[in-house]
């Protein structure tokens, strides 16, 4: 636009009031270009301090987000410094824990290899680990098995073919039948007018309730940890609290809390073959038969027993039946004598699984 004004004057010879007229139209038009010019430099001024605005503001607010992203970064290195110390401080109280629980254990088997000797049988299973003793060394012809449950429900009590009102089966047909590695006699019963037997007071079997009788007896139970639990259960509230899942009756209670309950005088100062079950200090349990009324065994007092059981190491342990009932079987056959000259038909055992 401005050289087609300058070509207007000195490029154009003609009629001088046109090229006049032409020149005046060409710098008007100069002068407009001018104006637009003007203009966008000034555009262009304010876009540029609009855009170093936004720049500072987005610089601002950059910065203001990389403070709040250092603060989240420097508590979660806290936490995770608190969890990785919280995680150290529970490993080394397991640790402790294991450590102690196999001291315990250890220590455990020293004195039962002092006062017993070594074991006759071991068992290394995936659902507990036996250990069977001759109780030879401790004055009585009998046998006791020191019981560590890797599995809970390794632990069963069993009736009769599985029900309740049978003709009953012996220790080793019930071990046999269900695949049992150590099995003892369980809890007392009594013959119906039907000529079946049937269990006494409070029988439960995988948590079921099979029979319910408040008497006057010891209620000898496992709950679902396999932990032994029982004495005076009087109602069906207390069996579901205690959470046993499998249980017998017969009498008394011989040790609770490691200290001896009174014998009652009916049982007391009596040797008879016996059968008992408990759990020493250490959480293992316990499975002791001893022979009775037959030559070179008259069998235990139980007054005698209990000063036996605080020897080993037992914390609670109960008296189930004996007699003739007396039954001790380990891999496949019966160790004991029992004093019928054979086994008896019993309406229920204590299995125990490898």
């Amino acid at each position: 636009m401005v050289a087609s004004f300058f070509a207007a004057i000195y490029f154009n010879p003609g009629d001088p009031a046109a090229q006049s007229k032409q020149a005046v139209l060409s710098f008007a038009a100069v002068q407009q270009q001018f104006a637009e010019m003007g203009q966008h430099l000034i555009d262009s001024k304010q876009t540029y301090s609009d855009t170093g605005n936004s720049t500072v503001d987005f610089m601002k607010k950059l910065k203001d987000d990389q403070a709040v992203l250092a603060g989240v970064i420097e508590q979660s290195e806290a936490e995770n410094e608190q969890y990785a110390a919280q995680l150290h401080a529970v490993g080394n109280i397991v640790a402790t824990s294991q450590k102690n629980a196999q001291e315990t254990s250890d220590a455990l088997d020293n004195v039962l290899a002092n006062i017993l000797g070594k074991p006759i049988g071991q068992t290394f299973g995936e659902r507990s680990t036996i250990k069977v003793f001759s109780l030879t060394a401790a004055g009585y012809r009998g046998y006791m098995a020191k019981v560590k449950l890797q599995d809970p429900n390794a632990v069963k009590l069993v009736l009769s073919h599985d029900k309740v009102g049978d003709k009953g089966e012996t220790t080793s047909q019930a071990a046999k039948r269900k695949g049992a590695t150590l099995a003892i006699n369980g809890g007392g019963f009594a013959k119906g007018n039907d000529g079946l037997l049937y269990p006494m007071g409070i029988t439960v079997v995988d948590g079921v309730i099979k029979t319910f009788s408040a008497i006057d007896l010891s209620f000898i139970g496992l709950n679902k940890n396999g932990h032994l639990v029982g004495g005076a259960v009087k109602s069906r509230e207390q069996v579901e609290e205690l959470g046993v899942t499998q249980g017998a009756t017969f009498v008394p209670t011989l040790l609770e809390n490691g200290k001896k309950l009174t014998i009652p005088k009916k049982y007391s100062n009596k040797k008879e073959p016996r059968t008992l079950i408990g759990h020493f200090s250490n959480g293992d349990l316990l499975f002791i038969v001893i022979d009775g009324r037959q030559k070179g065994s008259a069998g235990v007092t139980l007054e005698d027993a209990q000063d036996k059981l605080l020897e080993f190491n037992v914390k609670d342990a109960y008296n189930l039946d004996g007699g003739g009932s007396s039954a001790f079987y380990y891999n496949g056959k019966i160790l004991n004598n029992p004093s019928d000259g054979s086994e008896r038909v019993l309406v229920s055992n204590f299995l125990v699984m490898s």
